[in-house]
């Protein structure tokens, strides 16, 4: 399963895709005769190899030489300039080139970009980019703003940068339901620091989800720093 780890993290976590390996899993011939797969825990077994390769990315104060590239040739203050970046209709490379995620006007969520398709201007000025999520199909592409709704990919915080995240900062978190997981902008309303133990980081902090005013506790490893925010 090790394989599908190249894959972005929403198709990994997504109850069709999971559904679909459990099935594949449970009918191969090694397994004849024992108990049927669940789907959930395919997702919890992707969950947590994510979460491991999350403790593994640069430090979020690192410079990177693609975002080096990027700040170089593209100014971001009207947003990424995605004509600039790369050609429209291009298919961004797979894994590390995953290096945008839009923001969906039908639930507000943030999914992975897999093509920009084309692009267009409004009546504003303001430009407005047609673009692909990754693991779906045309039939959910979406017109979305470059300036309020497309920016570089969020980053996981590793267990040592807990101290950074403070109360008031905007950050992406891992909404988890009992049959989807997806990542939301929040606001940090409050944190509750706790000694770090061999689990990393125990730290639990309070959020606001942007989108519905809702709140929840959650531990640092559902969180995951916006680049270009001030930490």
């Amino acid at each position: 399963m090790e394989k599908f780890l190249m894959k972005s993290r929403e198709l990994l976590l997504s109850k069709e895709f999971c559904k679909k390996m459990a099935r594949n899993f449970s009918s191969s011939a090694g397994r004849a005769g024992k108990p049927i797969i669940k789907w959930t825990k395919v997702q919890s077994w992707f969950l947590a190899r994510l979460q491991e390769s999350a403790s593994k990315v640069p430090s979020l104060t690192d410079t990177s030489k693609t975002e080096s590239r990027i700040s170089e040739t593209c100014p971001l203050d009207d947003g990424p300039q995605i004509p600039q970046i790369l050609k429209v209709g291009e298919k961004i490379p797979d894994l590390s080139g995953l290096e945008f995620e839009a923001r969906s006007s039908k639930d507000g969520a943030w999914y992975d970009v897999d093509t920009f398709l084309t692009q267009r201007h409004l009546g504003s000025g303001e430009p407005e980019v047609l673009v692909r999520f990754v693991g779906f199909g045309a039939d959910e592409d979406e017109w979305v703003n470059v300036k309020k709704a497309v920016r570089h990919r969020s980053i996981p915080f590793q267990h040592s940068e807990c101290n950074k995240v403070m109360v008031g900062d905007l950050v992406l978190c891992l909404q988890e339901k009992r049959d989807q997981l997806i990542y939301y902008d929040v606001h940090v309303n409050g944190v509750e620091r706790k000694t770090h133990d061999i689990r990393g980081c125990r730290c639990i902090f309070l959020i606001r989800y942007d989108h519905d005013g809702s709140e929840e506790r959650v531990r640092l490893r559902r969180l995951f720093y916006i680049r270009g925010q001030e930490i």
